[in-house]
């Protein structure tokens, strides 16, 4: 009888646990199921880019055979790293790189300037342009694109590399998150250093620039993955392919005849490689500043 008193709470304390354990399964499917969504168009591109038949792609496409290749080569890659020729989708790639780089270092010393300005400035209607600022990143780019277009055609900058890049270095949305994080540091770090003799400019280069590497790499990342995909833009500046990066390339492949799967899953893999790069070198902080804006807010 004592035997039988003593079994029950142990067997009301073993069902929440066998519960939990029942939980934990099934979120641990749930997760594994997920990632197997998001990850499978990653997958099924790059398997693509491994077949050399593009007829044989669009075959498989909608059963498992999509996931797997029998006899993986790279020979799609080598038709379109070319750096001339007819597929010199290697030009396009250095094209892109050029623009990236270009871009975004020069994206991040002109808004972290105007961030720190508005912060920290003694500018008169500060609030005013900040709002200004704000506004301007609620409209939409494409309803100010014509007018653009019509203002760099009469500058002389159509068809350069020029043009795919002064326009888009300035942006709303960086200068308001350098202001944000600029404001989160202490204003005595600025008064420390004007006390030192150093100027305003000083200060912002020599302390607050370099503290402030959550928000370089996370506009970093951003602004190269804005920068990166741009496809609008260099169609409608652009007349030759001097300048064209690699994502207007791509839409080569896809032709009224016929469409190169096999080449366009390889340029895809190639122009995914570079903003990956990208964002391993920055994870660190990129992170760091979304795990640190999510806590503040």
């Amino acid at each position: 009888m004592s035997d039988i008193a003593l079994s029950i709470p142990q067997a009301r304390a073993a069902r929440p646990r066998s519960v939990a354990r029942v939980l934990r399964t099934i979120q641990t499917v749930s997760i594994f199921i997920i990632a197997l969504v998001i990850v499978s168009p990653l997958l099924l591109l790059v398997v693509a880019s491994l077949k050399d038949d593009r007829f044989q792609i669009l075959a498989d496409m909608g059963s498992f055979r999509a996931f797997w290749v029998s006899n993986p080569t790279l020979s799609n890659y080598a038709e379109v790293g070319h750096l001339s020729g007819e597929l010199a989708f290697g030009r396009y790639l250095i094209n892109s790189l050029i623009i990236l780089v270009t871009t975004v270092c020069s994206g991040l010393i002109v808004n972290s300037m105007a961030g720190f300005v508005l912060a920290w400035g003694s500018l008169r209607g500060r609030a005013v342009i900040l709002a200004v600022v704000i506004a301007l990143y609620v409209i939409p780019q494409e309803s100010i694109i014509m007018p653009l277009v019509i203002m760099v055609s009469r500058a002389g900058m159509s068809d350069t590399f020029a043009v795919q890049i002064v326009p888009w270095v300035a942006s709303p949305l960086y200068i308001f998150l350098f202001y944000q994080f600029f404001t989160q540091l202490p204003k005595e770090l600025l008064e420390a250093a004007e006390m030192d003799g150093a100027s305003f400019f000083r200060a912002y280069r020599s302390i607050f620039l370099p503290l402030s590497l959550p928000a370089l790499a996370t506009v970093s990342i951003l602004m190269g993955i804005e920068t990166w995909n741009q496809y609008l833009w260099p169609i409608l500046v652009t007349q030759t392919d001097y300048a064209r990066p690699i994502a207007v390339a791509i839409a080569t492949f896809f032709g009224q005849d016929s469409i190169y799967w096999d080449r366009a899953m390889a340029a895809s893999v190639l122009m995914m490689i570079p903003i990956l790069g990208l964002y391993l070198v920055f994870q660190r902080w990129f992170v760091s500043s979304f795990i640190g804006s999510a806590v503040k807010g």
